[in-house]
């Protein structure tokens, strides 16, 4: 930092420590202050949607990855000719072919309609912010020069040209100012409108993706419940929880389980 920025770094921080003790006026900008307002919620929000919607992803393929190691272990407790043992094989099929969607379909699908847009929108937030930032150093500017320059009309210098000289330093400085809080102003807006154009179709393409994965998942697994009615392990006569009732009671008169 050269020495000019270190003694407007200072001038600042000194500007706002009097600011904040009520010895210095602070210009204030409702309209600003509004909007800036409503871009940190945007702004927390769409991040938040980005996290979320990645964590989703996620999870479906730990969850696919999963089901593919279950499926695994499951089929080894079946020989190819037992009742279940068809059974077996067409849960790992089934699940095996679940992951390859996850990662073909879904996948593909969420990045370039949902996380793509949402991480280009995330792009512009650094911007804006860092011409938040200049603001608030032009703001701290315009207002220390502002107060001296109501000194020097309150109580005049010996110097003749000071006054003048002051206030025009001033107005330069509120021209400065100007320019950047007018151009927050009107382009904090037309950011947050973006969230229509961007967040319907992607918010569209999430569901769509969501249904026609979940379907395909549907009709896969319904499909094996076949396998269970061939076998007679369907949940008729009964209902499956007096069927696993009853398997519970005879595991509970073994001996060893009785010892326990």
């Amino acid at each position: 930092m050269s020495w000019k920025g270190f003694t407007k770094a200072v001038n600042r921080a000194a500007t706002g420590v009097m600011q904040s003790i009520g010895t210095m006026e602070k210009t204030v900008d409702k309209d600003y202050d509004e909007e800036e307002k409503r871009f940190k919620i945007f702004e927390a929000k769409i991040e938040k949607l980005h996290r979320e919607a990645k964590g989703y992803l996620d999870s479906v393929r730990a969850m696919t990855v999963a089901q593919q190691r279950m499926a695994e272990t499951v089929d080894h407790f079946y020989d190819e000719g037992g009742p279940l043992g068809y059974a077996g094989l067409q849960y790992k099929q089934a699940v095996e072919k679940l992951d390859e969607e996850c990662r073909n379909e879904l996948d593909t699908n969420c990045r370039v309609t949902v996380l793509e847009p949402l991480g280009k929108l995330i792009q512009a937030f650094p911007d804006f912010n860092e011409a938040i930032k200049k603001r608030q150093k032009k703001l701290l500017d315009y207002d220390q020069l502002l107060s001296k320059s109501r000194k020097l009309a309150d109580k005049p210098s010996s110097d003749p040209q000071a006054y003048p000289q002051a206030q025009a330093a001033t107005n330069q400085a509120k021209e400065v100012y100007d320019t950047v809080n007018n151009q927050l102003v009107t382009e904090i807006p037309k950011l947050i409108d973006l969230r229509v154009p961007y967040l319907d179709p992607s918010f569209e393409a999430l569901v769509k993706s969501q249904l026609a994965f979940n379907e395909g998942a549907f009709h896969k697994l319904k499909d094996i419940e076949r396998a269970f009615e061939k076998a007679g392990a369907g949940n008729g006569g009964g209902g499956l929880d007096g069927k696993v009732e009853g398997v519970l009671q005879q595991m509970r008169e073994l001996s060893i389980c009785g010892n326990n």
